[in-house]
């Protein structure tokens, strides 16, 4: 079995958002190591999963645990994403928060 892409994992956190704004939510949050392993069950994958999961942040998102290093530590990483608008123009939290 492969291994998942970064985009793989960027799909299924869209999908998972999308979900989560049907059924009014306003927000979701995310960790990287029961992410990965919902997603890939017993497969070490977390820099793909991390990547994808800070990629996918967006303006007013943030972090609940924002690991220092990118070390094991990474596992920790947890991210509120808020689901109440997913319109396509909203600036990536990179982008905001330079």
């Amino acid at each position: 079995m492969e291994k998942w892409t970064q985009e793989q994992y960027a799909a299924r956190l869209q999908e998972m958002k999308q979900e989560a704004h049907d059924k009014m939510w306003l927000y979701i949050e995310l960790n990287a190591k029961e992410f990965m392993e919902e997603c890939e069950p017993g497969v070490k994958n977390l820099t793909a999963c991390c990547k994808a999961m800070l990629d996918a942040m967006l303006e007013g998102d943030g972090f609940i645990v924002e690991p220092k290093s990118r070390s094991k530590v990474a596992g920790a990483l947890t991210v509120r994403y808020y689901v109440d608008n997913l319109h396509p123009g909203r600036r990536k939290y990179s982008e905001v928060n330079q």
